[in-house]
């Protein structure tokens, strides 16, 4: 994946500056840890939190834990979204703070979070953007504070290490969405009402819009193996969570629906990620598997380059479980809301994932 050093058009497919040079070193070790037996609603042998609803009038604290914001503009921006949600925001102390391409050092991003968590204030966490430096500040997380605090966090790309970390150590639902600066449109929008204020159990699946077309041509679906399953919400960006393989910041696999997304990768890099996932074990473990959006992953003028469907047959289908393609995850406009460790059956053949729980209280 590419750090989305987004423009201020509100363009969520440029593939922006370079992250690969980060995650080159990630280690090829496998998941070393004894996965305990997971019961229905627990993980780890501790109940899966649902944080509190968003109503109006709620305090939303801005976060960077992750890649500098350079136009102050991006920050105004998220905060006219929010009062357009009936909500406040709240900057965090280090929000505008660079050090280098980070949004400051790792000790300032990191305390930004530990604060909004301690800050009874405060309702829930936004990301402004991603671009990469999540990994760096997971070790100086206070996941007993967030464990007491229960809060919504939310966003996606580099934000999956927060998201899968806080899961994996606290049991809180986190949710896999809109970033400030992310184009706050009716469809995405409308996800993170139902799913983050009202609390419903939603079905998530693609838009079928026809046009002027004699069939659906934008956001088809594309199934590797049809069935359905039923197993926990975990996932996100496909660099960000190989970069974190061998950490002890991962749930526990057994049973869960993996999903994920990826941006401006070439065909190789995908098939090496993917690789490394069933290298680690991940891929064995997992009831159900969906792969979002994979934006500007084309296989281009390359001579004998795989394509995904490749991928998808070589390393996906041997595996016998319900697998599809396509569902709208990723850095693209319209995207759903995905809560993590929340319980969904899923039905490849359709492409759909139907919550069975709510992700709040």
């Amino acid at each position: 994946m590419k750090a989305e050093f987004q423009p201020t058009d509100g363009s969520e497919n440029a593939s922006g500056w370079d992250r690969r040079h980060f995650l080159q070193t990630t280690l090829l070790s496998g998941l070393a840890l004894t996965v305990p037996f997971r019961l229905q609603g627990q993980l780890f042998g501790k109940k899966v939190i649902r944080p509190p609803r968003l109503k109006p009038g709620d305090t939303v604290g801005l976060i960077n834990p992750a890649g500098a914001t350079f136009y102050p503009d991006d920050v105004v921006q998220t905060e006219e979204i929010l009062a357009a949600l009936g909500l406040k925001a709240k900057r965090g102390k280090h929000l505008l703070d660079r050090y280098g391409y980070l949004a400051g050092t790792d000790a300032a991003r990191a305390a930004d979070m530990n604060t909004f968590y301690a800050d009874d204030s405060v309702n829930a966490l936004l990301a402004v953007r991603g671009g990469w430096g999540c990994n760096r500040i997971l070790p100086l997380l206070d996941y007993d504070l967030i464990k007491r605090h229960p809060k919504i966090i939310m966003g996606y790309s580099d934000i999956t290490s927060l998201l899968i970390a806080i899961y994996a150590k606290t049991g809180v639902v986190t949710f896999h969405g809109p970033v400030g600066i992310s184009t706050w449109n009716e469809y995405s929008t409308d996800f993170v009402k139902q799913i983050l204020f009202d609390g419903k159990m939603v079905t998530m699946e693609n838009p079928r819009k026809i046009g002027d077309n004699l069939t659906q041509t934008d956001d088809r679906i594309l199934t590797i193996t049809p069935g359905t399953t039923k197993g926990r919400l975990v996932g996100g960006n496909l660099s960000v969570l190989t970069a974190m393989l061998g950490s002890d910041y991962l749930p526990d696999w057994k049973n869960a629906i993996l999903f994920l997304e990826e941006v401006g990768e070439d065909i190789y890099r995908v098939d090496r990620m993917l690789t490394q996932l069933k290298l680690a074990g991940v891929l064995d473990q997992i009831s159900g598997f969906v792969f979002g959006k994979c934006s500007n992953c084309d296989p281009g003028e390359g001579y004998g380059s795989l394509t995904l469907v490749d991928l998808f047959n070589d390393i996906i289908k041997p595996l016998g479980i319900p697998a599809y393609y396509g569902a709208m995850i990723g850095h693209i406009s319209d995207k759903f809301t995905v809560p993590v460790g929340v319980e969904v059956e899923m039905d490849a053949g359709k492409g759909t994932l139907k919550m069975l729980e709510p992700a709040v209280n």
